[in-house]
C-alpha cells in the first residue's frame, strides 16, 4: 500500500520544547539509518511513508515535492530540508547530539569517525550498486539473440572487476574491525550507523559470510541494539538491494 506524502504520518511522542523532525521514509532504503540515529539520540520525530514502484523499485514522484531529486533519505526540521545520509547524520549530531555518538574533536578517534562516515557511501557502496545493476541487466527481458551476449558481458564485468572490488573492501573492513570493537574505536558511534547499510547490503548480496567473522559479529552487535530494533519496528521490514 502506498502512503503518500499527504497521508497522516506516524507520530512518536513529542517532548515539550523540542521541534518535530519529519523523516520522509522510503521502504527498503537508507532512511532506515536515520530512524535508527533518531532512536539512539532519543529525539521525537514523525514518519511520512513512501513506497517504491513495484516494477521499477524507484521512489515515487511524490518525493520530488520534498527534494528535487526525489530520493530518500530526506528530513525536514522546521524550515530546513536535509538530504543525503551523511549530511543528515552530521546535521542531527551538530544540532541535537550534545557530544553523543561521535568522538570529540581532540579525540584521536575523531579522524576515524569522519573517515567511516564518508567511506560508507563514497567507497563501500559503489561496487555493491554496480553488482545490483549488472545483476538486473543480466535478468532483464531482451530479444533471444541479445540475451546471451548481455549475460556474457555482465558476467565478465562481475568476475573481472566487481567481485574483486567487493572482496577488497570486505577484507579491508574485516581488518579494520580487528583494530577496535567499532569502526571509529571502542565506543559505538554514528559512523557505525552509517556503515550499517553497506555491511548489511554485503551480507544480502555482496559475498559477506562466515569467512569474515568480525563483520558478522559487528552485524550481530548492531542488530541487538534496542534503538536499532525499535527503528526497524517503526520503519517496517526492509530487504536490501533486491
Amino acid at each position: 500500500m502506498l502512503i503518500s506524502a499527504s497521508a497522516q504520518p506516524l507520530t512518536i511522542d513529542k517532548s515539550p520544547g523540542l521541534p518535530m523532525i519529519i523523516v520522509h521514509h522510503l521502504n527498503n532504503s537508507r532512511s532506515q539509518r536515520v530512524l535508527w540515529l533518531l532512536e539512539e539520540l532519543g529525539l521525537p520525530y514523525e514518519v511520512k511513508r513512501y513506497a517504491r514502484d513495484a516494477a521499477s523499485s524507484l521512489a515515487p514522484a511524490s518525493l520530488r515535492a520534498i527534494h528535487p531529486l526525489g530520493k530518500s533519505p530526506v528530513i525536514t526540521d522546521g524550515a530546513a530540508t536535509i538530504a543525503e545520509s551523511g549530511a543528515i547524520i552530521e546535521y542531527l549530531l551538530n544540532r541535537y547530539g550534545a557530544d553523543r555518538l561521535r568522538p570529540g574533536a581532540g579525540n584521536p578517534d575523531h579522524l576515524r569517525f569522519t573517515y567511516w562516515l564518508h567511506y560508507a557511501e563514497g567507497s563501500a557502496m559503489p561496487p555493491l550498486l554496480l553488482s545490483l545493476v549488472f545483476a538486473k541487466v543480466a535478468r532483464a527481458p531482451a530479444p533471444f539473440f541479445v540475451r546471451p551476449i548481455a549475460r556474457a558481458i555482465c558476467a565478465k564485468v562481475q568476475q573481472s572487476f566487481i567481485d574483486p572490488q567487493l572482496r577488497l573492501h570486505l577484507d579491508f573492513m574485516e581488518a579494520e574491525l580487528g583494530k577496535s570493537t567499532w569502526f571509529a574505536g571502542e565506543e559505538f558511534s554514528a559512523a557505525d550507523i552509517q556503515m550499517s547499510f553497506p555491511v548489511e547490503a554485503a551480507a544480502a548480496r555482496g559475498g559477506l559470510n562466515a569467512s569474515r567473522p568480525k563483520l558478522e559479529a559487528y552485524l550481530q552487535r548492531i542488530h541487538a541494539r534496542p534503538a536499532y530494533q525499535h527503528a526497524l519496528e517503526t520503519g517496517g521490514p526492509y530487504e536490501l538491494l533486491r
